[in-house]
C-alpha cells in the first residue's frame, strides 16, 4: 500500500505574504514555536551522551527510524546521472518508505486507537525527508519532523518528561538518517543561502546544540576552530557534531566555506548564540514565504482563518479551503541564490 505524500488531512495553505502574516499571528504559530522552545529548554546543559531514561515508546520510535535508515543500503545511488545533486534513487528509497511506514508505526500508533492522529503523523513523517520530485531538502522538511513529534504529544503518547530523550535520542537519529540521505543521494539544498547561510540543510541541530552548551565551563564558541575539541566532543554536543560534519564534506577552512558559522564563533556566550538561533528560526524558517508555502497544516496544527480564494494570473479563481492546488503555489523557487549584499543579518548581537 502506497501512502500519498500529501494525505487528505494535511494541506498547504500559505500562498501569499498576507497568508504568511496571518500564520505568524495565529495560535498555531505560537504552538509550534512553543514546542520547539520547550525542546530547546529540555536539553540545556545536557550532553547527548548522558545516560537518559528512554521510555518504551521512544525505543520503538528509534527502532522505526533505524529501519528507515537501513533502507538506504537497498537503493544505491544511480550512476551516470546528469547532475551531481538529486540522485533519482532517492525516489526509490522514499517510495519504499511510503509502502511500509503505516505498518512500521502500528506498534506506536495502532490504527484502532489513533486513526486520525496516525494519518496526520504519517503525512508529516513522509514529508520530513525531502521532496520526492525535486529531490531536495531544507529547514521546512526538518520542521515537518517536529510536527510529527508534536502529533505524538497531542496523542499523549509522548509527555513532557520525554522531551530530553526526544531531542537527544529521536531527533539525533533523524539527523543521522538525513546525513545518510544527503551523502548518498546528494539532495539539493532547498532554500539554501549557499555560503552566506548557516547550513545547507539544517538549523535545529545548531539551535538545540547551542542550548546543550549553555554554561559549559570549558567549551567556548571559538572552540569550534580547534580540532581537538571537535574530535573529543562532537558526539557529546550537536553543535560541535554539525561543525565536524561540515568540515568533513567541505574543503578549505570554516571561514571560507561557512563564514556565518565562523562569525558566530566570535559571540561571547552560548546563551547568546542560542537566543540568536531562536530568532533566526523564527525569521528565516517560520517567517520565510519560499519555505512556509510548502508547510502542511492539519487538525493538530490548523491554518486559522477563512478559506483563501483569489483571482489568479492564470485566469481562474477558486477556494483554497482544502489546500492549494499545484497551479497556485507561488513561483518562488525552493532553492534560490543569494548575493553577498543580501546575506542574512545575524541576530546574535
Amino acid at each position: 500500500k502506497i501512502i500519498q505524500m500529501s494525505t487528505r488531512t494535511l494541506s498547504k495553505q500559505i500562498c501569499w505574504q498576507s497568508d504568511l502574516a496571518r500564520f505568524q499571528i495565529s495560535d498555531t504559530y505560537t504552538t509550534l514555536l512553543d514546542f520547539v522552545l520547550a525542546l530547546n529548554e529540555s536539553v540545556k546543559g545536557v550532553p547527548t551522551t548522558k545516560d537518559l531514561s528512554v521510555s518504551p515508546i521512544l525505543h520503538k520510535l528509534i527502532d522505526v527510524l533505524d529501519i528507515l535508515k537501513d533502507y538506504v543500503s537497498r537503493y544505491p545511488p544511480q550512476k551516470d546521472t546528469l547532475s551531481r545533486f538529486g540522485n533519482p534513487a532517492f525516489r526509490d528509497w522514499l517510495s519504499h518508505v511510503e509502502e511500509t511506514l503505516e505498518d512500521l508505526l502500528e506498534p506506536i500508533l495502532p490504527r484502532s486507537d489513533y486513526e486520525d492522529v496516525k494519518e496526520e503523523a504519517i503525512g508529516y513523517l513522509l514529508n520530513c525527508f525531502g521532496d520526492k520530485q525535486r529531490i531536495d531538502y531544507g529547514t521546512g522538511h526538518e520542521t515537518h519532523f517536529i510536527c510529527f513529534l508534536y502529533c505524538l504529544v497531542k496523542a499523549r503518547i509522548i509527555t513532557e518528561k520525554d522531551y530530553t530523550p526526544l531531542v537527544l535520542r529521536v531527533f539525533v537519529k533523524y539527523i543521522e538518517i538525513m546525513r545518510s540521505l544527503q551523502l548518498t543521494y546528494w539532495l539539493e539544498p532547498a532554500g539554501s543561502h549557499g555560503v552566506w547561510g548557516l547550513d545547507d540543510y539544517h538549523i535545529l541541530p545548531f539551535l538545540f546544540g547551542a542550548s546543550q552548551l549553555v554554561g559549559h565551563p570549558h567549551i567556548r564558541p571559538k572552540s569550534i576552530h580547534q580540532k581537538d575539541y571537535l574530535d573529543g566532543f562532537a558526539n557529546d554536543y550537536l553543535y560541535l557534531g554539525c561543525i565536524k560534519f561540515i568540515n568533513s564534506v567541505k574543503t578549505a577552512s570554516l571561514a571560507w566555506h561557512s563564514p556565518m558559522l565562523n562569525d558566530i564563533s566570535g559571540v561571547k556566550t552560548w546563551q547568546k548564540i542560542n537566543e540568536g538561533m531562536i530568532k533566526m528560526y523564527k525569521g528565516e524558517v517560520l517567517g520565510k514565504l519560499p519555505i512556509m508555502q510548502h508547510f502542511l497544516f492539519g487538525k493538530y496544527l490548523p491554518f486559522q482563518g477563512e478559506g483563501l480564494s483569489h483571482e489568479d494570473d492564470h485566469s481562474h479563481a477558486h477556494s483554497h479551503e482544502k489546500g492549494l492546488p499545484d497551479c497556485c503555489i507561488s513561483n518562488i523557487p525552493s532553492a534560490f541564490a543569494i548575493r553577498p549584499k543580501e546575506a542574512i543579518r545575524m541576530p546574535f548581537d
